[in-house]
Order: C-alpha cells, then sequence, then structure tokens
C-alpha cells in the first residue's frame, strides 16, 4: 500500500535529524536556511514487539515489518506559498503526502539560527499553518470558478457545491484549517476530497526539545499544548538530538542501556512511527510460516476479502476462506495446533472485519 507521510517545519528546527532517525535513508543536514532544494524521501519500518513473539513461536527464515514512505520536505518560511525559499514546490511536495508531521523547534542553540530570530514554536505553527492555508484557498477559488461555469447550463449540483465551497472559503480566511471546516459524508468526499488540500491531511505536532526534557518537555512544548488544547491533533515530546545518538546503536542491550539512562522505555521516534501509521487509519494483520513472518497494511475496516489482496491481487480474485487465529491466543496456547486444540481457530468469509493484530491464512483458487 503506497503510502506517504510528510515532515515539515520552519527551516532549522531538527526535521532532517529526526528522519534520519526513522528512515532507511539518510539525508544531509545543515546549520544553513534554503540549503536544501530538493525533498528526501525513505523507507520506514514499523516497530512492532508482536513480529518477534511470532517468530519465537514460528520459527521463520526472516521477518518482514509493516513500512510506508515519508518525505523529508525541507524548511518552509513566510512566502512559501508565493514562492518564498522555492517553497511552491515544496508545497506541491506535501500535497502528495497522505498526512503529515510537523516539527516544531522547543530548543536553544546559539550555533543553530532560527529563521525568525527567537524561538517560539506557536508562532512557527501559525507561520506553517498560514502558507498551507493560502495554497488551500487559492485551489478552493479555482474550483468555485470552475463550478460556476457549469452552474451556467442551470444544473443545481454545482451551484450548492459552491455555497458550501464558499462557506470552507470563509473557514480558511478566518485562519482555519479544512480538516476543521464541519461536513459530513458523503458531501466530503465529493467536494473537497479531490483537492487534496494541504491543512485537509491528518496532523501529528512533534516537539523537539532538548535532551534534558527529553521526558517532560519543557516551556516552549508547554506553550504548544496550551496552543493545541480542544484541537484533535496528535502531539508528542520528542529529543532530536538523543534520538539521533540513539540510533547510533546496533547493539540491543547498549541500546536499552542508553534509553534507561536517559529515562525513556524506548526511543521516541518509535512513538511517532506508531501514531504516525494511526494516523493514516492503517492496521495490519500477519502471515507466518516456515518462509517469514510478516505485517501487512490495510486501512482499517477492510475485509478479508480486500485484505488477501493486500498480498497478492489472485488471492483476492479467487479467495475462499480466511483462516485467523488470534495474535493473543497464539502467544497463549504456544502453536498453532494448541490454538485448534483449545476451539480458537476461526474459519472466516470474505466479509470479515479483520482486526488489527489477526494471523490470517488465505485458501484461494485460480
Amino acid at each position: 500500500m503506497g503510502l506517504k507521510c510528510g515532515i515539515i517545519g520552519i527551516t532549522n528546527v531538527g526535521k532532517t535529524v529526526i528522519f534520519n532517525c526513522i528512515s532507511k535513508t539518510k539525508a544531509e543536514t545543515s546549520n544553513f536556511a534554503f540549503s536544501t532544494s530538493k525533498s528526501n524521501i525513505g523507507v520506514i519500518d514499523v516497530p512492532d514487539e508482536r513480529l518477534e513473539k511470532i517468530n519465537s513461536l514460528i520459527k521463520s527464515a526472516r521477518i518482514v515489518p509493516a513500512t510506508f514512505e515519508i518525505v523529508d520536505i525541507p524548511g518552509l518560511a513566510k512566502g512559501a506559498s508565493q514562492g518564498e525559499g522555492i517553497g511552491n514546490k515544496f508545497l506541491a511536495d506535501i500535497q502528495q503526502t497522505d498526512a503529515i508531521i510537523h516539527v516544531l523547534r522547543c530548543f536553544d542553540d546559539p550555533e543553530l539560527p532560527h529563521i525568525e530570530g527567537s524561538i517560539d514554536p506557536v508562532r512557527d505553527m501559525e507561520i506553517v499553518d498560514l502558507e498551507l492555508q493560502v495554497r488551500d484557498l487559492d485551489l478552493v477559488q479555482r474550483k468555485i470558478q470552475r463550478l460556476e461555469k457549469m452552474a451556467k447550463s442551470g444544473d443545481k449540483e454545482p451551484k450548492r457545491q459552491v455555497g458550501i465551497l464558499e462557506k470552507l472559503v470563509e473557514h480558511i480566511e478566518n485562519f482555519q484549517n479544512v480538516r476543521d471546516f464541519e461536513l459530513p459524508e458523503p458531501d466530503r468526499s465529493l467536494i473537497i476530497g479531490d483537492m487534496y488540500l494541504l491543512t485537509d491531511k491528518p496532523i501529528m505536532y512533534v516537539c523537539n526539545v532538548d535532551e534534558a526534557y527529553a521526558t517532560t518537555g519543557n516551556k516552549y512544548s508547554n506553550n504548544v499544548i496550551k496552543a493545541l488544547e480542544g484541537s484533535n491533533a496528535h502531539l508528542l515530546v520528542i529529543a532530536g538530538k538523543l534520538e539521533s545518538e540513539i540510533a547510533e546503536f546496533d547493539d540491543q542491550a547498549e541500546r536499552m542501556e542508553f534509553l534507561t539512562d536517559a529515562g525513556l522505555t524506548e526511543p521516541g521516534v518509535n512513538k511517532m512511527i506508531r501514531n504516525a501509521f494511526d494516523m493514516l487509519d492503517l492496521q495490519y494483520f500477519f502471515t507466518a510460516g516456515p518462509k517469514e513472518v510478516r505485517a501487512w497494511t490495510i486501512r482499517k475496516g477492510s475485509t478479508a476479502h480486500q485484505s488477501a489482496g493486500a498480498i497478492h491481487s489472485d488471492m483476492e480474485r479467487g479467495f475462499i476462506r480466511a483462516e485467523v487465529i488470534k495474535y493473543e491466543d497464539l502467544i497463549h496456547y504456544g502453536s498453532e495446533h494448541a490454538v485448534k486444540e483449545a476451539g480458537k481457530f476461526r474459519v472466516e468469509g470474505k466479509n470479515y472485519i479483520v482486526q488489527d493484530g489477526d494471523i490470517l491464512h488465505i485458501r484461494f483458487n485460480v
């Protein structure tokens, strides 16, 4: 499933440092604004200890985690929607993503100058939001113009949609994001969905703090929390510099010792990855056999028939049934045979709604 999550923010907030912690692709970092002319794309493994636990029972040849793409968008600035800092290109890159991780600078560092001259993550958040809103406003107004031409033929539907979009224009002009505009389905998908508006995308704010505040946050991150009160935005506090040091450890025991000394139970970026996965409304099921234990990405609410297609189109086309073992049952009973003996093995049809962590064996015939 080709899904992308974009990392954005004001220039020099530590985005690329965080990107390098979670991506298999490493990008260069710099203390200078607008030093990068293109976005970096990487692939992220979604951490899940259940894969290792299943493998401890199945003894497969390899483990294949779920993945998604992440795009490190170069730092934005005031005027990005008018091309400042070649911002138009970067806004177009954001438009191609499915969700946004907005990194906010919540640390002091005199050797890393802030483009606005001071540290104020709430102001930075508003600057980026405004640039995205300006871009969205232009796209909405263009659609209104197209619909108005169609309405001249006497068709009532374009006129109805224009009325809704005019309300959306007012909403954006009041510095509000499209994701907060109340419009029920199916109108939301029909009228707004085809524009891929930037501020309609799910968003997670990441407060990048100093190492000393990795577990508690600081005054800057507290200000962000207050500013986002009442919103549905995801928010995490991460010490980017500390995370980059954690990522350098290949030995698991040494990594855990370092984490314990820092007061952490796991790398903060692991939480960020899982939150991003959840923010995209995704979950996964497992397949397990002698060749591999693998996590397969599906939308929440997917049926067994649709989930079979995530593995291979032939399985979806020739679907017969899904044999289902709950992850908890496999761990509890220790083997597929023991699960069957306990009466916990299930056979489901194509309309079965797959649950997160289900272990499936798809029977099919083509």
